[in-house]
C-alpha cells in the first residue's frame, strides 16, 4: 500500500481557485511529483475556490470531468445543463465526447468552498456530450461514474468512481486494486490511520470510519461491457 499526503505537495491554482494536484497521469502530462492514475482515471485535484471565485469559461474535449462538492456551493454554467447548481455532498459528471463542452464553475458565496475534480479518459471517442447530477447517499457508497453502456444511471466506463458518506464504525471492503482519497474525517485503511487529504493505493481495501467520513474510491471492472 502506498500513501500520498496532500499537504506535502505544492499549492497551485488558476483563475479564482487554489488547488493541490495529486494525480496527473503521464498520459495527460504528469511528472514525478504526482501519481499516475488507475484504469482510465488520470487526474485528481483538491481545489478551494476563493470567495466569489470561478474557473472562467473553458473548453474540454474527449475527457470525462467529474466534480465532488465537499463544502459550499457551486453555480454551473456552460453548454451542458447551464444554470445547474451543486450543494455540499452532491457530484456532477460531464462527458465532453467528440463534440466537447464549455463550462465555468462559480462560487456564489463570500467564503471559500471546496471541490474535488477528477478526469477519466474516454474508452470510445466521438461520443455525444452528456451530463449527470448525483445526491450522495448517507451511510453507503454512491456510484457517480462507470458501468455498462446500456444504462442511464452513470456515464459508462470500465473505471468506477464511488463516493462514500460514512458514519463512525462503518466499514468498506474492496477485494481489488484501488485508489482512495479521504476528503472528510478519519479512518483506518488496511491498518493505517488516514485522514482528510490522504490519497492511498493498494491491491485490496479494508476501511473503517472513525468519525463522519467522505471518501472517494476508484476501481476498475473489466467485466463491464
Amino acid at each position: 500500500m502506498n500513501m500520498l499526503h496532500r499537504d506535502q505537495l505544492p499549492l497551485g491554482g488558476f483563475a479564482g481557485l487554489t488547488e493541490h494536484r495529486l494525480v496527473v497521469d503521464q498520459r495527460v502530462g504528469g511528472d514525478s511529483g504526482t501519481w499516475n492514475g488507475l484504469g482510465n482515471f488520470v487526474y485528481l485535484a483538491d481545489a478551494h475556490f476563493q470567495p466569489h471565485g470561478e474557473t472562467r469559461m473553458h473548453p474540454h474535449k474527449e475527457i470525462d470531468v467529474i466534480s465532488v462538492l465537499v463544502e459550499g456551493r457551486i453555480e454551473h454554467q456552460g453548454s451542458l445543463e447551464h444554470g445547474q447548481s451543486l450543494q455540499t455532498d452532491q457530484a456532477q459528471a460531464q462527458r465532453a465526447g467528440g463534440e466537447g463542452f464549455n463550462h465555468n464553475e462559480i462560487n456564489p458565496d463570500s467564503k471559500h468552498n471546496r471541490m474535488i475534480q477528477l478526469w477519466v479518459l474516454p474508452e470510445t471517442r466521438g461520443e455525444a456530450a452528456s451530463y449527470k447530477l448525483y445526491n450522495l447517499a448517507q451511510n453507503q457508497l454512491t456510484r457517480i461514474y462507470g458501468g455498462v453502456k446500456h444504462q442511464r444511471d452513470t456515464l459508462d466506463s470500465h473505471t468506477i468512481i464511488e463516493v462514500g458518506l460514512l458514519s463512525a464504525e462503518q466499514a468498506i471492503t474492496k477485494n481489488t486494486e484501488f485508489m482512495a482519497y479521504i476528503t472528510r474525517g478519519h479512518g483506518v485503511l488496511n491498518g493505517e490511520t488516514v485522514q482528510d487529504g490522504d490519497l492511498v493505493r493498494g491491491d485490496h481495501l479494508d476501511f473503517n470510519a472513525l468519525d463522519d467520513v467522505q471518501i472517494i474510491i476508484i476501481t476498475t471492472d473489466k467485466t463491464v461491457a
